[in-house]
């Protein structure tokens, strides 16, 4: 089958930076999209794999523009330590605005870069944003959407099976995929 609008597409992929250091790699997981324009992936990607089969192999160069945006200074916050719990340490994520948006801004994912006795700096930024990316991709497989994966704009997994666990019972729109773990996706 080929890669179309509305075909939910599994990628085994190696993420590398721009001098070949690896980042991440899909290993026993891939990467599990629908494809056509729901987001699930970059553009870029969708672009190259569009008409492909399984078993299409690609090397893509993503520039920071076509991945996670250019590194922006303005997404730096320095808070008040007080403002957090105990314990907090470097790595550690928290929902924010920037400081300068609207009631409407976009919440980001702010991660903390340095934390001292009375201070700590956090960064809004995409951890990879600012860099560009190689992407070694290899189509591993390719099925029909199910109707409920188009109406969700998403893919339910590789199986297209939406298992909810008990958190989720009763609760509309739960993104679990088929059992082994959240589907990877790339944006």
């Amino acid at each position: 089958m080929k890669i179309e609008k509305n075909t939910v597409v599994s990628v085994a992929y190696t993420l590398s930076d721009s001098q070949g250091n690896l980042i991440e790699e899909s290993g026993d997981e891939p990467m599990v999209y629908l494809h056509g324009g729901y987001d699930g992936t970059f553009p870029k990607i969708e672009e190259a794999l569009d008409g492909r089969d399984i078993g299409f192999e690609a090397q893509l160069q993503l520039e920071p523009e076509d991945a996670f945006g250019d590194y922006d200074p303005e997404l730096i916050k320095v808070e008040e330590r007080a403002r957090f719990p105990e314990p907090l340490e470097v790595g550690m994520q928290f929902e924010g605005s920037p400081e300068d948006g609207d009631d409407e801004a976009q919440t980001l994912i702010y991660t903390v870069t340095d934390v001292a006795d009375d201070k700590v700096v956090l960064d809004g930024n995409h951890p990879l944003a600012g860099m560009a990316l190689r992407f070694s991709l290899k189509v591993t497989d390719v099925r029909e959407a199910t109707e409920d994966e188009i109406e969700h704009e998403h893919a339910h997994g590789a199986s297209g099976l939406e298992v909810l666990d008990e958190d989720d019972q009763g609760e509309a729109g739960g993104e679990q995929d088929d059992g082994h773990g959240a589907p990877r996706i790339l944006h």
